[in-house]
């Protein structure tokens, strides 16, 4: 269920009028927007802690064309090219610093279970039908972490794509449904960090050619073996329990890409 709380309303609204009213956000940025989390200070290069670990989750999405945002909670130079991506990409001042716009931005778009607006946990968990993240290569909760960065990474991408519809038709799979389906023995879907995707407003090839600048590292479509019907993104080079797949592996041959 979608969530949008009177206290978004309220930081929107005080976001809008001047001055006063301005400063009392900045005053007060934690006013729990909703039931995920909420920053209680504003964020540039330089600072380091869960908070900005909990942000970098959030702008994952806003990587640089072949880059990726490190989740190590240190605000570095590519943290701050990310929320300069994703501050123009929602018509905020693109300064770098997550401050209360930023963070307002994000509280709009979050729902309480920390997911974005767009998709959800039921989207990504739904390997052969069976529900729940257990049965891969890492804990439940592991697993569930993940998908929450692959489906910020997706909230981006959907954005890039002019806010369309972007449909899960493959999330998480356990061990046991990656072998029912004839997956590869080392996908990333058994860590949450990849699904397949389609739209039905932009073709294969435009969705395969915008992830190419929203984060993720594996991108298979158009040309690739099987890959015909949907395009595969997954976040393999964060992928540390898989050594062998920390690399970035693209190919979608009918779409110019490999």
């Amino acid at each position: 269920m979608r969530v949008n709380t009177l206290k978004r309303a309220a930081v929107a609204l005080a976001l809008a009028l001047p001055g006063a009213a301005i400063a009392t956000v900045v005053a007060a940025p934690a006013a729990h927007a909703d039931g995920c989390y909420t920053w209680k200070r504003t964020l540039s290069q330089g600072r380091s802690g869960d908070d900005v670990r909990q942000l970098q989750i959030r702008v994952a999405g806003w990587a640089a064309y072949r880059d990726i945002v490190r989740i190590d909670g240190i605000y570095g130079p590519e943290t701050a090219a990310a929320v300069r991506r994703f501050q123009a990409a929602y018509g905020l001042r693109a300064d770098g610093i997550a401050g209360p716009q930023t963070f307002a931005k994000i509280y709009d778009l979050q729902d309480n279970d920390c997911t974005p607006k767009h998709f959800s946990y039921t989207e990504l968990d739904n390997g052969c039908g069976v529900g729940g993240w257990s049965g891969g290569p890492l804990s439940a909760s592991a697993t569930r972490q993940d998908a929450v960065r692959t489906m910020w990474k997706l909230e981006a991408l959907r954005r890039s794509l002019g806010d369309k519809p972007l449909y899960v038709s493959s999330g998480f799979r356990s061990i046991a449904c990656n072998r029912q389906v004839g997956g590869a023995s080392d996908s990333q879907h058994l860590y949450g960090n990849a699904a397949d995707v389609l739209s039905k407003t932009s073709s294969l090839c435009t969705v395969a050619r915008n992830a190419r600048n929203h984060g993720f590292s594996g991108i298979y479509g158009p040309g690739y073996p099987d890959h015909d019907d949907h395009v595969h993104v997954d976040s393999r080079r964060e992928n540390n329990q898989d050594k062998s797949s920390n690399t970035t592996s693209w190919s979608a041959p009918d779409c110019g890409i490999g």
